[in-house]
C-alpha cells in the first residue's frame, strides 16, 4: 500500500482552483455553525467586558472549522489541549520567562510534542489548537504589561465557552446526513522524524525572532508563520503560504471595508457582530469549498477574528492594524517559507528523516 501523504481531511479544491459547485447540506450546516459560534464567542465575550478577545473569537472558529463534527474524543482533545497550554503558560513562563536558553529548550520540547500529535494524525486537533494557542499566549505573556494568569484565566473560559458553544451549534444545525470516516494516515518512520523536526525548529525559530525583534504588535504575524507549518512539510508549505497570504490580504481588506461602513457607528456592538457574522459565513464559504483545511478561507476567517476580536473597540478603529497585519504578515509568511525550505534540503540529507513521496511505510 502507497503512502498516503495527506492531512486528516480531505481537500476538494485549492486557492487557485476552487471546487465551484453548490454547497452540500452538510457543508452549508458547517458554516452556520462557524459563522454564528464565532459571532457569539465574540459578542458575550465584548458584553462581558473580557480581555483576549481573540481567544473567544478564534477558537469556536478552530473547533467548528476545523472539524466537521463533534464526539467525546474531540472535546477531550480540545480541554486537554485548555489544561497543558494553561500550565505551560503559567509554570514554565513564570519560571523561565526572563531566561532564554531555558525557555528557548522548553518552546522547542512543547512544540516538538503538539507537531508529533498532528503528525500521527489521531489527535491532529489536540497538536492544531495547542499550537495555535501556545503561540498567542506566550506572545502576550512574553511582555511585562501583560498579566499572566489574566491570561491563562482568559484561556479557560475561552476554552470551556467554545465547547459549550459548540455543543449548541451542533443542536441548532445538526449534520443533514452522516459522514464518512476521515482515511487513516500511512508514512514512512523518516517521514514523521522530518515532519516533527522541521515544523518545530521553524516554530522556536519565530518564537525567538519575535521575541528578539519586540514585535508586540504583530499577533496576526506570529500565528501565520504557525498555520503554513501545519502541512509539517516543504510540499505543502508552498500552497499553505500562499493560501495564508491571500486570506490575509481578504480579511484585511472586509475589514477596512466594514470600517468605511460602520464609520463612527463601530462602538454599537450589534453592528459589529453582525459585520462579523457576514464576513465569517462568507469566509466559511469559501473554506468548505477548499476542502476544510487551512487554506485561503481559513486564513481570511482567523484574520478578521483577530482584528475584531482583539484591535476593534470603541476607541480604536481597524485601519491602522488592517494595513500593518498585512505586511508583517507577509513578511512573516515569506521568511517563514525560507526557513521551511532550508530546513528540508537540511533533513534530506539523512536518512532517518528523509522525506520520501509514495513509499511504503516502515
Amino acid at each position: 500500500m502507497k503512502a498516503r501523504l495527506r492531512l486528516p481531511f480531505i481537500r476538494t479544491g485549492s486557492v487557485n482552483r476552487p471546487a465551484h459547485r453548490a454547497l452540500t447540506g452538510n457543508e452549508v450546516q458547517q458554516c452556520l455553525r462557524v459563522a454564528f459560534g464565532a459571532t457569539l464567542g465574540f459578542t458575550i465575550s465584548k458584553l462581558m467586558g473580557w480581555n483576549y478577545g481573540t481567544f473567544f473569537t478564534v477558537y469556536p472558529m478552530l473547533l467548528l472549522g476545523l472539524v466537521p463534527v463533534l464526539n467525546s474524543h474531540i472535546i477531550r482533545q480540545f480541554l486537554a489541549n485548555m489544561i497543558l497550554v494553561s500550565v505551560f503558560v503559567f509554570v514554565v513562563q513564570g519560571m523561565f520567562g526572563d531566561q532564554p536558553v531555558p525557555m528557548t529548550v522548553a518552546v522547542f520540547l512543547i512544540f516538538a510534542f503538539m507537531f508529533r500529535c498532528m503528525s500521527q494524525g489521531a489527535n491532529f486537533l489536540f497538536g492544531a489548537v495547542g499550537m495555535v494557542g501556545l503561540s498567542m499566549q506566550l506572545h502576550f505573556a512574553s511582555y511585562s504589561s501583560a498579566s499572566v494568569s489574566d491570561l491563562v484565566m482568559s484561556n479557560i473560559a475561552a476554552s470551556v465557552l467554545t465547547v459549550l458553544l459548540a455543543m449548541l451549534m451542533h443542536v441548532l444545525f445538526p449534520d443533514v446526513e452522516a459522514r464518512a470516516r476521515p482515511p487513516a494516515i500511512i508514512k514512512p518512520k523518516s517521514n514523521g522524524r522530518h515532519e516533527v523536526i522541521l515544523a518545530s525548529t521553524v516554530a522556536t525559530l519565530s518564537f525567538l525572532a519575535f521575541q528578539v525583534l519586540d514585535l508586540q504588535g504583530s499577533l496576526s504575524a506570529q500565528v501565520s508563520s504557525v498555520l503554513i507549518l501545519f502541512p509539517m512539510n516543504w510540499h505543502g508549505a508552498g500552497r499553505s503560504a500562499l493560501n495564508r497570504a491571500i486570506g490575509t490580504l481578504v480579511g484585511c481588506n472586509i475589514g477596512l471595508g466594514w470600517q468605511l461602513i460602520l464609520l463612527g457607528h463601530s462602538g454599537i456592538l450589534l453592528f459589529v457582530s453582525i459585520a462579523l457574522w457576514i464576513s465569517v459565513m462568507l469566509f466559511a464559504r469559501y473554506h468548505m469549498l477548499e476542502g476544510g483545511g487551512s487554506g485561503a478561507g481559513f486564513g481570511a476567517m482567523t484574520t478578521m477574528g483577530i482584528l475584531f476580536g482583539q484591535y476593534l473597540s470603541p476607541q480604536q478603529d481597524l485601519v491602522y492594524n488592517a494595513l500593518y497585519r498585512f505586511t508583517s504578515v507577509s513578511v512573516s509568511v515569506l521568511i517563514t517559507l525560507t526557513a521551511v525550505y532550508l530546513m528540508h534540503r537540511l533533513l534530506n540529507r539523512f536518512v532517518s528523516t528523509r522525506f520520501i513521496i509514495n513509499a511504503q511505510p516502515s
